[in-house]
């Protein structure tokens, strides 16, 4: 055994680093996530999925409501862990938490920092046409994001990659790095490099607002946001009143001088007026309705060349 480790982590991008650390040469002693909570259709109360990893292989569980109290502190002190490993925990660990270790804290972050700090990097990322990305392991302190960097890994964005599919693959990148890093500890070798401020962009959590499509922007920018919002909140719009998502879509550079949000051919696609170029729209799916093929969707009658997409004007 090299380290005690506790481990801070909720979702599935956390899983495949509580494995990789449960599988590696190190001791998980204790695995901290946030309370289960409602989820699916039915909204059953559901455990996280870093807590049922957890369980499989015995590793004692807390699910704090606050961090910021005694209470927590002496649960850490008990655990007596050398070095804390959070990833996709999501909360700001206070100054006597972080300085609790004695290799302190360290996260897994999906973006090669200082690009992409904040909340929702790997949606951000695809959602501004990025196309390259990556994982950053980083020392922590009291600010969002900007310690120092450990050690780094990238890897190119797909033309057609969502953030679910990116997020699996950097889950894993970021569990191979995380086992990398604890390594280069071990022998001395890790070297902790400050980042650049001035380089530094954000990546707030996504709202569900953040999907409605403005059709003033460059057909490019909707394609993109469609891959970086999906699954949630994905992009959308409005026909008749009724909201309409947009599930896949490309980017043409076809010029028309019809107003944005016009459609303007229906068929095998389904292509609507964009600030510049046309929204190839694939996939689509109206309120209450399943998700269509477009040509399905041009079938069904519900819209023509000429429909004007989005809110109703007040």
């Amino acid at each position: 055994m090299r380290f005690r480790i506790v481990f801070l982590g909720t979702p599935d991008f956390a899983v495949p680093s509580l494995r990789a650390l449960i599988d590696g040469p190190d001791e998980v002693v204790g695995v901290v996530c946030q309370a289960d909570r409602p989820a699916g259709r039915g909204q059953k109360v559901r455990m996280p999925p870093v807590k049922v990893v957890a369980a499989e292989h015995a590793v004692p569980v807390e699910q704090p409501t606050k961090i910021r109290n005694r209470a927590f502190e002496d649960l850490l002190r008990e655990w007596n862990p050398d070095i804390i490993v959070v990833a996709a925990y999501g909360r700001i660990l206070p100054t006597n938490i972080l300085e609790l270790p004695r290799h302190g804290c360290i996260n897994v972050h999906a973006s090669v920092l200082p690009k992409y700090r904040g909340a929702a990097p790997i949606q951000w990322a695809i959602a501004r046409g990025e196309r390259e990305t990556g994982v950053t392991i980083m020392q922590m302190n009291e600010a969002m994001d900007e310690g120092d960097v450990l050690l780094q890994r990238a890897t190119p964005i797909g033309p057609n990659e969502t953030a679910a599919q990116l997020s699996e693959r950097l889950a894993q990148l970021g569990a191979e790095s995380l086992i990398d890093a604890l390594g280069a500890l071990d022998r001395g070798e890790l070297v902790a490099t400050p980042q650049d401020d001035a380089a530094m962009t954000l990546a707030p959590m996504i709202a569900k607002a953040d999907g409605e499509i403005d059709w003033g922007m460059d057909a490019d920018e909707i394609a993109w946001r469609s891959r970086g919002f999906h699954p949630w909140p994905s992009v959308y719009t409005h026909l008749a009143g009724k909201l309409l998502k947009i599930h896949r879509a490309q980017a043409r550079t076809a010029s028309t001088d019809a107003t944005p949000g016009t459609v303007a051919n229906t068929g095998d696609t389904i292509e609507v007026a964009t600030g510049k170029g046309l929204l190839a729209i694939e996939e689509l799916q109206l309120e209450g309705r399943k998700r269509l093929s477009a040509a399905e969707f041009s079938r069904s009658g519900s819209l023509s060349v000429g429909t004007r997409l989005g809110r109703p004007a007040k």
